[in-house]
């Protein structure tokens, strides 16, 4: 698979998980993960079901979540239920809460949520991590009519009439994509009507608009997601779409701000564009509850990396991005005990 690009390096932040769980990451080189092992006979199955915050219908949150709850529950022999939700923010709320057990969240709504900043002001959220994922790539569509094809396209013409701002969604209220939308917005100084859609919903609007049907649809999305996102990628059947040109202004928030972001770049084979687009790239964590039980961290990480052949052949490429020698890389967010022994069983 034609994977997107990474155009620059994530900068050091000091000490790493490496050097907490004091084991060099060269001894990983010898881990085999088979993608049909049980893993260790004598780690006891959990007691009883557990539920897994996922994110949009039809988002790639929701559909390897549910994937992944699969064969979890085939290796327990306990159902892990996965859960439809509004995405990062949601997720962390409920994982807090003790309403979900686990849950995805893009690593820069996880560090808010840690530390109770931004939309977490209000106060910290407790959780731990089992490992960091694959990563969210943000999506700035319009569609194929729209005359725009960067972001500086968006901000209005000093020489002509000023029009209405552009009706964009920011993905939903308590989602990671609308934080990184409301970044990037911020960031560039362009003054939108902010509509607070679902994956879906923003896809309805988007096509509707463009193809006369409703006035008052939206005039582009930005999702944060993984790649490719298959409701968007069937635009490109219908209405047709392009993707906006972001590369500047995620350079900026990479240089400038903590919390994981990459700059990196979607590639044409992904959407059937002309080209790659530069874009930002955001990693995403596998969190937990603080009291979730050692079984079912410790099971749900041995399946996540000894049957990730599994989840790659079961139509999930990035479950390929997949790396017990990265997964560890969740600081400050502290490992749950379980996960971190798994990763020092086996040497990472």
């Amino acid at each position: 698979m034609d994977r997107p690009r990474l155009l620059t390096p994530a900068r050091p932040t000091g000490m790493t998980r490496r050097s907490v769980l004091g084991l060099g990451a060269a001894a990983a080189s010898s881990l085999l993960l088979p993608g049909c092992s049980r893993g260790r006979a004598d780690e006891p199955a959990p007691a009883g079901s557990a539920t897994f915050a996922t994110g949009n219908e039809g988002g790639v949150y929701a559909t390897f979540g549910a994937a992944l709850s699969g064969l979890v529950s085939e290796v327990t022999g306990m159902e892990l239920k996965p859960i439809i939700t509004n995405g990062s923010v949601d997720n962390l709320m409920k994982v807090d809460s003790g309403k979900a057990d686990l849950g995805f969240s893009t690593s820069d709504s996880a560090l808010a949520a840690y530390e109770g900043t931004g939309m977490f002001d209000s106060g910290r959220l407790r959780f731990t991590a089992l490992a960091r994922m694959y990563d969210n790539y943000v999506h700035f569509v319009v569609p194929m009519a729209s005359s725009a094809s960067k972001l500086d396209d968006l901000k209005p013409d000093p020489n002509k009439p000023r029009k209405k701002p552009l009706v964009v969604s920011v993905g939903p209220s308590t989602s990671g994509t609308r934080v990184v939308a409301d970044l990037i917005l911020a960031t560039a100084g362009i003054t939108v009507t902010k509509r607070y859609l679902t994956l879906e919903e923003s896809v309805k609007q988007l096509k509707e608009k463009a193809e006369g049907k409703n006035p008052n649809g939206i005039d582009a999305m930005i999702w944060s997601g993984g790649v490719p996102t298959d409701p968007i990628k069937a635009l490109q059947t219908s209405v047709g779409f392009r993707l906006l040109d972001i590369g500047a202004v995620a350079e900026d928030i990479a240089l400038r701000r903590f919390g994981g972001y990459v700059v990196s770049s979607i590639p044409p084979s992904q959407y059937g564009l002309a080209s790659s687009v530069p874009t930002l790239a955001i990693p995403n964590y596998l969190v937990a509850n603080s009291t979730l039980s050692d079984s079912w961290a410790w099971w749900t990480v041995n399946t996540l990396f000894r049957r990730q052949n599994d989840l790659v052949n079961s139509n999930h490429p990035e479950a390929g991005s997949l790396d017990p020698r990265s997964a560890i890389a969740t600081m400050p967010i502290p490992l749950h005990p379980a996960a971190e022994r798994w990763y020092r069983n086996n040497h990472i």
